[in-house]
Formats: structure tokens, sequence, C-alpha cells
């Protein structure tokens, strides 16, 4: 299987597993105001995004983009959208929403910032990036609620940042090891 595949169904299953997720608060050490595990695999959906325009451009990061889209959406609808829950369905069109948005403007980033140090582009969209996904999708998924969605959504940036910081991590050893096929593709 190619590497754009294995990036493509590795990002709509953290769109899955991160809107499954968020609607469980995080119960350690006092932060169930603050966290939901969702905080912990959805940032690694930039990670991907990322590695898929390093390695490819953005054409293609936006191809693995939209796969995982309909992959993670899709089946969020079906698999964990309670139809009768309007939290549950706000959560499905926050997440969808934010992802699609969010992750557009990390490409636009990313690739206005490749040339730059290795470490500049992927940590820059990836800061712009949550920061936009995040309150986007809190706001619509729980604005209104009784869930604390500021608060929320703080947390949920926190987390976000801090793995963006580890994320450089297996970031830069891949991009040693994956060929760059930005320049092939945009010729």
């Amino acid at each position: 299987m190619s590497l754009f595949y294995k990036l493509s169904i590795t990002m709509g299953l953290l769109v899955i597993a991160s809107n499954y997720l968020v609607q469980f608060p995080f119960s350690y050490f006092s932060l169930e105001e603050v966290l939901t595990y969702g905080a912990f695999t959805y940032p690694i959906t930039f990670f991907i995004t990322d590695l898929s325009n390093r390695a490819y451009g953005k054409i293609v990061a936006r191809k693995v983009v939209y796969i995982g889209f309909v992959i993670g959406i899709l089946l969020t609808l079906f698999i964990s959208t309670n139809f009768s829950d309007i939290i549950s369905i706000r959560i499905a069109i926050g997440s969808g929403l934010a992802f699609f948005i969010a992750h557009n403007i990390d490409i636009k980033i990313f690739d206005s910032l490749r040339k730059l140090h290795w470490a500049v582009a992927p940590l820059s969209s990836s800061v712009i990036g949550s920061i936009i996904d995040t309150f986007l999708f809190f706001s619509i998924a729980f604005y209104g609620t009784e869930v604390p969605w500021i608060t929320l959504a703080l947390g949920d940036l926190t987390v976000k940042l801090v793995i963006a910081l580890l994320m450089l991590i297996p970031f830069r050893f891949l991009i040693k090891n994956i060929k760059d096929f930005s320049q092939e593709i945009s010729n």
C-alpha cells in the first residue's frame, strides 16, 4: 500500500476516533471540565496533513484531507452519531466544518513556508490550524449548551499545541526517510 493511502486511511481513522472520544471528559487530575479524550488523538491529523504536504505537495495533501474527511465524517455519522441527541449531531457538523476549514488553511500555510527551516512549516501551520479548528469545533458543537465549551476548548488547544511540538520529532525523522514527490507531481 502506498504512503498516500496509508496517510488517507490514517486520517479518516483519527477523525472517527477523535469524534467519538470528544464526548468523554478526561477524568484524571480534576480535568473533566477542561479536557476530553479527543484532545489526544485529533492533533495527529495535522501531523498527517503536514507529512502529506511535505511528501507530495499541497494538491495531494488536499486529497488526503478530502479522503480523510469523507471517511471520518461519513463513518462518524453512521457509527457514533446519535441522531436523537442534538449535541451528537452538532459534534459531527462542527467536526466536519472545523476539520475541512482548518486543514485547508494548514495546507496553505505549510506550502507557503515549506522552503524555510524544516520545523517552521509544520509548527506554524499546525498551531494556526489548531487554533482555528478548536474554536470552530467547540463553538459549533457546544455553544448554548450546558457543556463548559470555552474551558474545554482552551484545554483542548493546550494539548494540541503540546502535541504539535512533540510531533516535530517524528516529523523530522520521517521526512528524512520520505522522498519528496511534490516536484514530480507539479511538473
